[in-house]
């Protein structure tokens, strides 16, 4: 099915709402301005993807490894990211309103410019490798 997929985007196709990803190993791949709304990618590795641009709203992250990858300037509003490794991750410029971020892990993540209204950072390991408790809120950083 990975493999599938990337002929397909290869090929020019961009469009995989509701795509059915789950632990996909799609590390060091190319997929910049790929539509993946709604798609389940739970426990995928995408580490070091390029990821640029792409639209990830509503799609379900959780316990994927994104580590090193580029979601730069991605959408990523609504998507489960909870438990997900986001370690060096370019989030710059990223719309991630309402963004579950639960026990995820930014460590050394770039986060400059990036959206994070009514994202839920509840036990959220942060770039500078702080985490947040469950009663702390950024308004309070």
């Amino acid at each position: 099915m990975d493999t599938n997929v990337l002929q397909r985007y290869w090929a020019g196709e961009r469009d995989f709402v509701g795509l059915k990803l789950a632990n996909a190993k799609l590390n060091r791949a190319e997929l910049t301005n790929i539509n993946l709304s709604q798609a389940d990618l739970r426990g995928a590795r995408l580490i070091g993807a390029n990821l640029q641009q792409a639209n990830l709203s509503n799609a379900c992250l959780a316990n994927a490894d994104l580590t090193d990858a580029n979601l730069e300037g991605a959408d990523l509003r609504g998507a489960d990211l909870s438990a997900a490794l986001l370690l060096r991750t370019n989030l710059s410029q990223a719309r991630m309103v309402g963004a579950n971020l639960k026990w995820a892990s930014l460590a050394g993540a770039n986060l400059a410019g990036a959206d994070l209204d009514d994202a839920i950072l509840s036990r959220t390991i942060l770039p500078d490798g702080s985490s947040l408790s469950p009663a702390l809120s950024l308004d309070r950083l």
